[in-house]
């Protein structure tokens, strides 16, 4: 089974835990079968290879995605990325020529797409898989998967099947409606639109070369920018004749707000964090090495990270976006594909960063042409490499380098230190990469 799971997304509605960086998938609210935090990514890759343990897994994501999801899924996880943020059609146009041209999928395999954030129990991905036989031996274009709804909601797109069957025509799509036509939808056997589409790859390709001028994969790469934002609903879906949607009636949330993130995340308080007697419905996160006390409070989110912190009542959450796109804040956290970094402090002329590189770990071998940086190793055991010239570091070691010197750090363990970087003018484009030395 071949999988693309479309991972975007800015990250405004579950501020402040989540950033262009650090976006809602990637967060550490739920809990795997071992009892440890896990996100909605490692969620879901977890599920589909429990279901199907050889699944071909891709991720379609943004620059700014790539190392958290290196991260949490490790070096080896197939990744297309795209080099600017467009809409879903050109998402998927290029995911389809990067399975075809650089991973060999052929044009006659089922490609599947699905979101990387539902809230979903296996069966789901028990149905994705059925998605993909109808779709490999019936004769329509395009499958879909369709949620059988438990109420008349105004924030999801509607199917109306022309059957009633498990597997039935598309009769027409609906856009977001308010409550009352919902519910008339609902009444003529409507589903919810899940975003989930399954193809036969040739297909994919067809329409992508039909909508943008393009040789393969490496020529939409560099293309991509000039590409149309339009989705994939709107570019092929609605426009398809040749077209079919199964039924599905498993658990399925989709978790885009902390709203609903409240519903489904392992615990109600996670951090540093006491609530009072009288205090009902309230959840809490708090990534911030500081306790929250919370009294008297009813059905609220209370949200704290380095990047901000957040008190809504929990209906109103879902409506926080524009309030966000006010809050100009440098992102404070991030997962790189090495570890993680947290900003301190920061001030005129510095910059203090706390560093975490995970065990057999390194940054890039790297320099800054406009800063000096002081490392001081708090935990753990690595080596530093100082314009090719190698040195152990162990706990209070300091390590000091001059503007225009490469260097980078090996973890042997878990390495935790602080990195000063002091300059008149500290940006994240202050950085040129080198190969390894020999």
């Amino acid at each position: 089974m071949n999988i693309v799971l479309l991972s975007g997304g800015s990250g405004k509605r579950m501020w402040p835990l989540s950033n262009d960086i650090r976006s809602k998938q990637f967060i550490k609210l739920f809990k795997n079968d071992e009892g440890e935090y896990e996100s909605m990514v490692q969620r879901v890759y977890r599920q589909i290879k429990m279901v199907d343990k050889d699944a071909n897994i891709t991720i379609a994501t943004s620059k700014t995605q790539v190392s958290a999801i290196h991260n949490q899924l490790g070096e080896t996880v197939s990744v297309c990325v795209e080099p600017t943020r467009r809409d879903t059609f050109p998402a998927i146009a290029l995911a389809a020529a990067y399975l075809h041209d650089e991973l060999g999928v052929g044009e006659d395999e089922v490609v599947i797409i699905c979101p990387v954030d539902p809230y979903v129990d296996n069966s789901y991905y028990e149905s994705v898989v059925k998605l993909e036989d109808i779709t490999k031996n019936g004769n329509k274009n395009i499958s879909l998967m369709g949620i059988e709804p438990t109420y008349p909601s105004e924030k999801y797109g509607y199917i109306i099947p022309a059957g009633t069957g498990t597997v039935s025509d598309v009769a027409e799509f609906k856009e977001k409606p308010d409550v009352e036509t919902a519910k008339k939808y609902i009444k003529q056997g409507a589903l919810w639109n899940a975003g989930v589409f399954a193809f036969k790859l040739g297909y994919m390709l067809e329409k992508a070369h039909s909508l943008i001028d393009f040789m393969d994969y490496s020529d939409l790469y560099v293309k991509y920018a000039g590409c149309p934002k339009i989705s994939f609903d709107y570019a092929v879906v609605e426009k398809e004749s040749s077209i079919q949607v199964l039924r599905h009636a498993g658990e399925w949330k989709d978790v885009g707000t902390w709203n609903m993130m409240a519903e489904v995340m392992a615990d109600d308080i996670k951090g540093k964090a006491l609530t009072d007697d009288t205090t009902k419905g309230v959840n809490i996160i708090n990534e911030l090495n500081i306790p929250i006390l919370v009294m008297g409070a009813k059905d609220m989110i209370v949200a704290a990270s380095g990047d901000g912190i957040l008190i809504a009542d929990k209906e109103q959450s879902s409506y926080m976006k524009p309030y966000v796109e006010k809050i100009s804040t440098e992102v404070r956290f991030a997962e790189k594909s090495w570890g993680s970094y947290s900003v301190i402090d920061a001030g005129d002329g510095y910059l203090n960063v706390k560093v975490v590189l995970n065990p057999g770990n390194r940054m890039a071998y790297h320099s800054h042409e406009y800063r000096d940086e002081v490392w001081t190793v708090l935990s753990g055991r690595g080596k530093a490499i100082i314009d090719g010239m190698e040195q152990v570091v162990n706990p209070g070691d300091v390590v000091t380098m001059a503007a225009g010197c490469r260097h980078t750090i090996i973890a042997e363990s878990e390495l935790t230190m602080l990195e000063a970087q002091i300059g008149d003018d500290i940006t994240v484009s202050d950085k040129k990469k080198y190969d390894m030395p020999v």
